[in-house]
């Protein structure tokens, strides 16, 4: 489904703009206080080890003090992961949704203590030209209302020699996919009825996983919007990919 036009779009259904950025938005406050516990159940606690070396990946080409956005951060455990890893960094949590992010500082007063958090949308980030030095944003890319637009900002946004780095859910290896599938239509919703009360919810970001672009199409948008040594890596045989590029600085260097 890579050729669908994703802003138009909420999982399997048809909708306005408008209204995919408003179920969206509701969605995310409605499960924000067990978004965390739902990741952990569904991925066996694997999406810890994802981010763990997706942070590593980010960490090795940071610059001494730089300033890295995590895009559509949520509770913020990307961003903890970084302000760890590198103490000398200025770590920006920036999502739309306020619960989301009121629940990761309660949760974790301490590891957030320095991270700043910035309510704001992919599509319209409210930072200046060439002024960061990363974003990240892990599974947060295809939950945005219109991802190429978002795409877009994040290049302005870029200093140039800057890097995105994105986490996302992909296409699996074909041996493994009709066992995901059914892992994922049948098992998640369940999930997240008995957990989150909100199996709509669930089935909602199972089905967006179905419709996201994967690891080539993904790495042409990124193309598209203008970064360059665009690459990716697999994860847990394609279930998730690490995505990768960079804004050339003047000169093409």
């Amino acid at each position: 489904m890579t050729g669908t036009d994703l802003k138009k779009t909420f999982g399997f259904f048809s909708v306005s703009p408008e209204e995919r950025r408003r179920r969206i938005r509701a969605l995310f406050d409605a499960v924000a206080a067990r978004y965390d516990l739902m990741n952990d159940l569904m991925s066996f606690g694997i999406h810890r080890l994802w981010k763990r070396r997706f942070v590593s990946r980010v960490v090795q080409s940071l610059p001494q003090g730089g300033i890295v956005i995590d895009l559509a951060g949520g509770t913020g455990d990307v961003a903890r992961l970084i302000k760890r890893r590198r103490a000398d960094a200025e770590v920006i949590l920036v999502d739309p949704s306020v619960a989301m992010m009121r629940e990761g500082r309660a949760r974790h007063p301490k590891c957030l203590e320095h991270v700043f958090m910035v309510a704001a949308e992919g599509e319209a980030l409210p930072f200046a030209d060439d002024s960061v030095d990363a974003i990240t944003v892990s599974f947060g890319l295809r939950n945005m209302t219109d991802p190429d637009a978002a795409l877009d900002e994040m290049f302005r946004v870029l200093k140039p020699g800057g890097r995105l780095h994105c986490l996302e859910f992909s296409t699996p290896q074909w041996w493994l996919k009709p066992f995901y599938d059914l892992y994922s239509f049948f098992i998640i919703p369940r999930l997240g009825a008995w957990v989150a009360k909100r199996p709509e919810a669930y089935r909602y970001l199972v089905e967006s996983i179905r419709r996201f672009p994967g690891q080539k199409a993904l790495a042409r948008k990124m193309r598209v919007a203008g970064f360059s040594d665009v690459s990716w890596r697999n994860l847990s045989f394609g279930i998730a990919a690490m995505h990768e590029g960079r804004k050339l600085a003047a000169g093409g260097q």
